[in-house]
């Protein structure tokens, strides 16, 4: 008797068991679906306030300096931003979850804005610096932002939900731009001018934004993968402690290696040719319009495929979606390389090069959420963001001189040649390391 009851309790103890985990499994779903919903709408309210940045404030900086040097150092203070405070964002997010660490970028960056309203009515350039670096914190937190969305997901759905993240930035990245008008509207009706008024309206889509996220974004993603997995991203003591631990992963863990060179090669070539392409074309007698269209249809070739190049990852696999993005690169460079005095080559070669980041980018970045150790998780992640905006930062202030000793054709050949190691590193690697 006893001997024919085993089978039937053991048989009893793995359906409560497999009945636990479909339960549990559900839970995350619900969970993951709601975070998912939550980001979508910080984002796209967020991104507005972030967007004013590289057009308005690159406007403001020129108006309130008065000096071309200084114009272009308050240009890159924001990227100099979001790059310092990339690290001490993933930190915040190791130690206390993703809803304090994004809404404190949000709300570090409607700070920034608020400044800026004053430096732009006052004319005053010590805030104007301060303002547009604080604003930075706003992309740090829309680069962040992409990576919670891979806290709960399925590993085949990582990419997609990391692209659909960045793609919903797109929103932002049309609208911020053009702020100009609302902010006139607003000025006049509180005594600003149209720059306070638009940094006004920027100001209350980054507060919304980390207010939205800190009400909503509940319960956190990041603490719930602490509770499925207690080592996940668990805080790792003194700061240089985790920093300690980042450096090593990127020593021992080739395929977080790999992820990150794709995500740093994918951003300076991406930048030191987008940044030099405005000047190339206005020394070329292009119009501010005709600039404005290139630069537009940029941004759509960053962002407006990244749901299709997420589902590529998802498929085929990061390596292949990877190898894809060095070749539209590829293409993008030789179009600027031998037709740089065409209009309508350079605006194919730039919607190309949105386009070849989009592919490199988001592959890189879901491939590096799949395969960094849950230790170092959100800190590694913030640490990427920060090097990323860095290394942007430095290739177009590099890209300005070489544009004037050489030419556009020479720029785009030298991004070639810094699209090697990445080919090299890609060709080499097996399939199945990077399919799903």
């Amino acid at each position: 008797m006893t001997q024919s009851t085993k089978p039937g309790k053991t048989h009893a103890k793995r359906s409560l068991e497999r009945y636990a985990v479909a339960l549990e499994t559900q839970r995350v779903q619900r969970v993951q679906r709601r975070t998912m919903t939550v980001l979508i709408i910080m984002q796209i309210v967020g991104t507005i306030g972030v967007g004013i940045a590289p057009s308005i404030g690159v406007l403001l900086a020129g108006e309130v300096t008065e000096n071309e040097a200084w114009a272009g150092l308050a240009r890159t203070a924001s990227t100099l931003g979001a790059a310092l405070m990339g690290l001490p964002l993933g930190n915040l997010a190791a130690k206390f979850g993703r809803r304090f660490a994004l809404s404190s970028g949000w709300w570090l960056a409607a700070a920034g804005s608020t400044i800026l309203v004053f430096a732009a009515q006052l004319s005053l350039i010590v805030p104007l610096f301060i303002g547009l670096l604080l604003i930075g914190a706003g992309s740090a937190v829309s680069l962040q932002a992409r990576f919670a969305a891979t806290d709960l997901a399925e590993p085949h759905h990582k990419a997609r939900a990391l692209a659909l993240i960045v793609w919903v930035g797109t929103i932002g990245s049309v609208f911020g731009p053009n702020l100009g008008i609302p902010g006139e509207v607003v000025g006049n009706l509180v005594g600003l001018n149209v720059y306070a008024g638009a940094f006004l309206i920027a100001a209350v889509c980054l507060a919304a934004a980390g207010l939205i996220v800190f009400v909503w974004l509940r319960p956190d993603p990041l603490l719930r993968l602490q509770q499925l997995k207690p080592h996940a991203s668990a805080p790792t003591g003194k700061r240089r402690g985790r920093i300690r631990l980042i450096f090593a992963e990127m020593r021992t863990n080739a395929d977080a290696r790999y992820a990150v060179i794709a995500i740093l090669t994918a951003q300076i070539v991406m930048v030191s040719v987008m940044t030099m392409t405005p000047v190339h074309m206005a020394h070329q007698g292009g119009s501010i319009t005709l600039v404005g269209i290139t630069i537009s249809l940029h941004i759509l070739g960053m962002y407006a495929f990244a749901p299709l190049v997420g589902y590529l990852a998802d498929r085929a696999g990061h390596r292949i979606t990877i190898a894809f993005g060095i070749g539209i690169f590829l293409v993008s460079l030789v179009f600027g390389a031998l037709w740089p005095d065409d209009t309508g080559w350079i605006i194919a070669s730039l919607f190309l090069l949105g386009v070849g980041w989009s592919f490199a980018n988001v592959a890189g970045s879901a491939f590096f959420s799949t395969v960094v150790s849950d230790e170092t998780r959100a800190s590694s992640q913030g640490g990427v963001d920060a090097l990323s905006n860095l290394l942007g930062a430095t290739a177009a202030f590099v890209a300005g001189p070489l544009l004037a000793l050489t030419n556009f054709s020479a720029l785009s050949v030298i991004a070639m040649f810094v699209l090697v190691p990445l080919a090299i590193l890609t060709l080499s690697r097996p399939r199945e390391t990077l399919a799903n």
